[in-house]
């Protein structure tokens, strides 16, 4: 399914059309105190540029592999042609659309960041009116890229590009051509984009225009009500760690929580959501689905410093991690299953716990070895040999049990949450996969002699040799019978 949505956004384009600039990191070390003043003195160790505000918006399309279309004003300098160069390094943005001229420059941000922590920002921006030729120069380039996409993305920074008339042009344009149009929207006074499908302000911004709180689910329902009469518009809410809700007279409020494991950087987060909403909602995806991929991807780069471009293969592992990431009920999962159902686990912060064997017969020992195991980690997975391992290690005339049949066993004790079959003889590639946390073994095995012991030790984790049953095993059940 996922594979399939990503070659849907592939064959869309998507106007974005706003306030578009260059994000400077310098990054150093600050270890001292100025003898000229008294400021921290920041040791410079590394310099990146990104794409910011609406040009953040359209890299973060173009990266998905999605063609977007960027119109906005930019100065004919160095700023412009080094945030052209990143453009393009990133995906296909087409730049036709964007107004240059030498009476404005390039809106640029400077951060100074020492220790991960950002001491200074200095912005060079000119935000006064548009001249009058400028304006009506990007009017007509918006409604050109409005006809030639899919959905158009208004991206209002407040430095100057979206004027009144140019809003207005814009909204006439789209709703004219049955397109949608999102506003990601700075003003106080929301009314000004009235017709717009959807706009997202974030709570700060929707407290400001209405007056109204904007915590709880029912206040922002309430809020976003009394905006809804100003614009005739539908609005999505981004509430930071309280995730993001939609309010719509055509159906209930939804209400979705954050999927961010960590939150290191919010820079960005409001335009990675534009950034996704809009091309899923230009392949028809319900407004549920759209607002899941855009809270997964600001989940993720939440996570990041400062503006970043988000990696379709991050989004991928993501959206199909999260298929699997309430499974708890001792199910048969494939190994790809299995990686990607470690891998959600560990973006909640469980410990996962991986224990292997042939689990043939059941006994108090296999139960005893399974509750020792579940009680050393949050999540267990128990790996069987399949039947063609287990008649290569104990015979010709075992299994006693087919692999369905152990693993639908041995998956219903209680802390046991999902099993998976590996066909080698040894368990060494399946744990070279799942890079479990800890690595659990009977306790008639050395710790040398766990197999993959060294690997899930050199990754941080830990290995548990669990206390054995004397007197138990499948062989010795056998005999008796």
């Amino acid at each position: 399914m996922v594979t399939t949505l990503m070659k849907a956004l592939a064959g869309c384009k998507v106007a974005v059309i706003g306030d578009m600039m260059l994000d400077i990191y310098i990054h150093g070390d600050v270890n001292r105190i100025s003898p000229e003043a008294p400021v921290p003195i920041v040791r410079w160790k590394s310099q990146r540029a990104a794409p910011g505000g609406a040009a953040n918006v359209a890299a973060n399309i173009a990266a998905i592999g999605t063609t977007s279309i960027l119109v906005g004003v930019a100065g004919d300098d160095d700023a412009f042609r080094e945030l052209s160069a990143l453009l393009q390094s990133i995906g296909s943005v087409d730049l036709g659309g964007v107004v240059l001229t030498r009476n404005r420059a390039t809106t640029k941000k400077l951060r100074i960041v020492g220790h991960a922590q950002q001491m200074l920002r200095i912005d060079r921006e000119d935000v006064g009116p548009l001249e009058e030729t400028v304006e009506q120069e990007l009017i007509v380039n918006a409604l050109a890229a409005i006809d030639r996409c899919d959905i158009a993305v208004l991206s209002d920074y407040g430095k100057g590009a979206l004027t009144d008339r140019v809003i207005a042009k814009c909204v006439e344009r789209a709703r004219a051509s049955e397109k949608k149009v999102i506003v990601d929207p700075k003003r106080q006074d929301l009314s000004v984009y009235r017709g717009a499908t959807i706009i997202t302000p974030n709570r700060a911004e929707l407290t400001a225009a209405t007056g109204l709180p904007c915590e709880t689910d029912e206040e922002v329902e309430a809020a976003a009500t009394k905006a809804r009469k100003a614009t005739d518009s539908d609005f999505l809410l981004t509430r930071s760690e309280k995730g993001m809700s939609f309010v719509s007279s055509a159906t209930d409020a939804i209400h979705l929580q954050t999927t961010a494991k960590a939150v290191f950087d919010v820079s960005g987060a409001g335009d990675t959501v534009v950034a996704f909403l809009a091309p899923c909602l230009a392949v028809g995806l319900p407004i549920i689905h759209a607002m899941k991929i855009a809270n997964h991807a600001a989940g993720i780069v939440v996570g990041k410093f400062g503006t970043t471009v988000l990696e379709p293969d991050e989004l991928v592992l993501a959206l199909t991690a999260s298929d699997l990431e309430d499974v708890q009920d001792g199910r048969l999962l494939s190994l790809d299953e299995a990686a990607r159902l470690r891998l959600a686990w560990g973006r909640s912060g469980y410990r996962v716990g991986v224990t292997n064997g042939c689990f043939d017969l059941l006994h108090p020992g296999h139960i005893s070895l399974l509750t020792q195991a579940s009680a050393a980690c949050d999540r267990l997975i128990l790996a069987l040999n399949s039947d063609a391992s287990v008649r290569r290690l104990k015979g010709p005339t075992r299994p006693v049990q087919n692999e369905a049949s152990r693993a639908k066993v041995a998956g219903s004790i209680k802390g046991v949450d999902a099993v998976v079959l590996f066909d080698q003889d040894s368990p060494l590639e399946l744990i070279n996969t799942l890079h479990p946390d800890v690595l659990v073994k009977g306790a008639d095995y050395l710790e040398h002699e766990i197999v993959g012991a060294d690997i899930v030790r050199a990754r941080g984790g830990r290995v548990e040799r669990a206390e054995i049953v004397e007197g138990q095993s499948t062989t010795r059940l056998l005999a008796r019978s």
